[in-house]
């Protein structure tokens, strides 16, 4: 497991003590949720609900029957 040192300015170090005692965890477990929330590649349930709320947003197909074509690669 690796570790970190991270300097936070005294605002920052205190809404971390306030959310860490809110959560009842530790400041690294705290730390590598925020850290995981950040950084991770999957889009939250709350994004992903909203897949097909539009009736009236185009079709994959309808949006690419408009897109120009692709150029022709150079040699290189």
């Amino acid at each position: 497991m690796g570790q970190v040192t991270i300097y936070l300015d005294r605002q920052t170090e205190l809404l971390v003590n306030t959310a860490v005692k809110r959560a009842g965890i530790s400041r690294s477990k705290w730390i590598a949720e925020a850290v995981r929330a950040r950084a991770g590649s999957q889009w939250p349930p709350c994004v992903a609900a909203l897949a097909g709320a539009w009736e009236d947003f185009p079709s994959l197909a309808e949006i690419r029957r408009t897109a120009g074509r692709d150029r022709k690669r150079e040699r290189l």
